[in-house]
């Protein structure tokens, strides 16, 4: 535990798991860090009572707002992050979200690297996260090298007569990008059973790409990679000058409390959420960086992210036995409308709906 490493990432979710795997196989000495432990598989994982009413699998950490008042923030600790729990729907951003956009609410500012840097990645990453979709299809597609590495899902019934009867008022539904791990050519080997129970679930069968089945594992039983589970990172330490990161310590459970060690490293990757990175950073104050590291700007932790949307219930004569929904959306809206030029975001349905899902919010 005392060896020094090429690379130490905090964090196995989208981001630190992906780089994990990347930086594993290229035989770096790595160190993984992640506070928490692997999820467990068993029957709850796909209990919907269990996970959207009981919060199986979320921290039972109570943060504060900006007013001080508690707050149960939805997230949770296992290896691969809330991609864990997440729609598996596989995005990339077009190539105006890379230019300065106008918002109703505000401007999006110009990001410094264009959509053409990031589109090799985009490529590796739909490779690495099994992400059937089909190009050509969606009209604000951004160009691409290849096409998706697997084939579209199909629309069951329900889905594709809603799927038409939109098309035939003129918009332009195109298969959603999904990360899962359908054969639809032959079921029997296909590790994905197309459920109703995945968006917001844990994958029970691994059928899910997460970060923690197509980034970590892959790579964690490799001798050049060390992964420390339950160590949560508490701060960053920085050479005597203050010029350089050296390393972090760290809090690791053990049967009878906590013990704190240290690790350095050449380099330290933070990819432990858009919150809790800033938070970790936030935390690192002293008298060289009194607003905390990497903030010279004074806007660490001053912005919020979040997956902004909203859900709409529709009530139909037409009985809806679909078991996997979301297979298909429309991007019409993206960038907003005659008379409203404001981006509106993607239009699709969810994976799948049972009641419960939405008891706690009724």
């Amino acid at each position: 535990m005392n060896d020094h490493y090429d690379v130490i990432i905090v964090g196995t979710g989208a981001g630190g798991g992906t780089l994990a795997r990347e930086l594993g196989q290229a035989g770096k000495k790595i160190l993984i860090l992640e506070r928490g432990s692997f999820l467990p598989r068993e029957k709850q994982n796909w209990d919907t009572t269990s996970v959207f009413l009981d919060n199986r699998y979320h921290t039972d950490e109570t943060w504060s707002d900006k007013d001080g008042k508690p707050l149960h923030p939805g997230t949770g600790y296992w290896v691969g992050g809330n991609t864990k729990v997440f729609g598996a729907a596989m995005f990339r951003l077009r190539e105006r979200d890379f230019e300065t956009l106008e918002h109703e609410d505000g401007v999006s500012p110009e990001w410094p690297l264009k959509y053409d840097v990031f589109e090799p990645y985009y490529a590796r990453a739909e490779a690495i996260y099994h992400v059937h979709g089909k190009s050509g299809v969606d009209p604000t597609e951004p160009p691409r090298s290849n096409d998706y590495p697997f084939p579209p899902f199909s629309n069951e019934s329900r889905m594709q007569t809603i799927s038409d009867a939109i098309a035939g008022l003129g918009f332009k539904p195109y298969p959603v990008p999904l990360g899962l791990k359908l054969n639809e050519a032959d079921r029997l080997r296909s590790p994905c059973i197309r459920c109703d129970t995945c968006d917001g679930f844990p994958c029970l069968i691994h059928a899910k790409s997460d970060a923690d089945i197509d980034g970590v594992r892959p790579v964690m039983d490799r001798d050049n990679v060390t992964l420390i589970t339950e160590a949560k990172v508490v701060n960053i330490n920085i050479n005597a000058s203050g010029t350089a990161v050296t390393g972090v310590e760290v809090e690791l459970s053990e049967n009878d409390g906590v013990a704190r060690v240290s690790f350095t490293g050449d380099i330290v990757a933070i990819c432990c959420g858009a919150i809790n990175s800033a938070a970790l950073l936030l935390r690192c104050r002293s008298d060289r960086y009194p607003n905390g590291l990497a903030n010279s700007s004074d806007m660490v932790g001053r912005h919020f992210m979040f997956h902004n949307a909203d859900a709409m219930v529709a009530l139909s004569t037409h009985e809806n036995d679909d078991k996997y929904m979301k297979t298909w959306g429309i991007n019409d809206f993206y960038f907003g409308e005659p008379g409203y030029p404001y981006p509106m975001g993607s239009i699709q349905p969810v994976g799948s709906f049972k009641k419960d899902m939405l008891r706690s919010d009724a």
